[in-house]
């Protein structure tokens, strides 16, 4: 099965791109991020008439995560949240940023990670936060021992080799100690990068900003990861990024990553 993971910037702006990658890569589950709309305003026909399902977790102008599957998906849980709407960490959770179900027998969450800018301030200790709650229910994932995907736009470049220019960086929120060590806790815990174990020393982007040319520069970033539990890992067989969907007139400043599991 093809698993992947794309952030297309606003489902509004951006279905037709998403429709002709579908229409072309074939995956049989995606994660999408930053739908940027509400759930009942989420095109379900047009995905409907590609042949894919879809659960949403949609968020009015900003946010919004969903998973669309071939076969029907069981939806699990929606939201880092306790009953309570509160994390781990007593903080409300109202920004629409987490999903995951089971497909085709594997449990697949789709993630939206918190950007973090400025730092120091609120917004990057939201981001801490949110990772903290991201390790808590990765862990009970892994503790279930079956094959689990966590995938998405984690807003974290887990080193220099995943960013094109660091010294353009070095203040961001994305490259910061606490973010990139909270990710590197993830994989030391068991959970392997499903492109740098295919290209453990290659640059290789997933993100290029509109600003400044980056695009033409090949100014990129690498944060849409898809991290893969152990029986996951032990089913890879190969993963990728469709680099070419960035040169697409209006396309998302980030572009499909993909893995395939036998």
């Amino acid at each position: 099965m093809k698993f992947a993971t794309f952030n297309v910037n606003g489902i509004g702006a951006r279905l037709p791109r998403l429709l002709e990658w579908l229409a072309a890569a074939k995956p049989d589950v995606v994660g999408l991020q930053e739908i940027k709309t509400e759930t009942e305003r989420f095109p379900f026909k047009a995905i409907e008439d590609a042949g894919y399902h879809a659960l949403v977790h949609g968020q009015k102008g900003f946010n919004g995560v969903a998973i669309l599957s071939r076969e029907p998906a069981q939806e699990v849980r929606r939201g880092l949240a306790n009953a309570d709407g509160n994390g781990p960490d007593g903080v409300e959770d109202v920004q629409s940023r987490w999903i995951e179900a089971v497909v085709g027998g594997v449990h697949f969450a789709c993630l939206y990670l918190p950007n973090g800018n400025p730092v120091p301030g609120p917004k990057f200790d939201y981001k801490l936060a949110w990772m903290d709650r991201l390790a808590a229910r990765a862990a009970e994932l892994l503790a279930t021992e079956s094959p689990v995907i966590l995938a998405g736009d984690w807003n974290v470049c887990p080193t220099d080799m995943d960013l094109a220019r660091p010294d353009m960086m070095a203040g961001d929120a994305l490259v910061q100690p606490e973010s990139r060590g909270r990710f590197r806790e993830l994989a030391a815990n068991g959970w392997t990068d499903a492109i740098r174990a295919r290209f453990p020393h290659t640059d290789c982007y997933t993100f290029w900003d509109y600003q400044a040319g980056a695009w033409q520069k090949n100014w990129g970033l690498r944060i849409d990861h898809l991290m893969l539990s152990p029986a996951a890992a032990d089913r890879l067989l190969e993963s990728g990024i469709d680099r070419d969907v960035r040169a697409a007139e209006r396309a998302s400043d980030h572009v499909p990553v993909w893995v395939e599991l036998c």
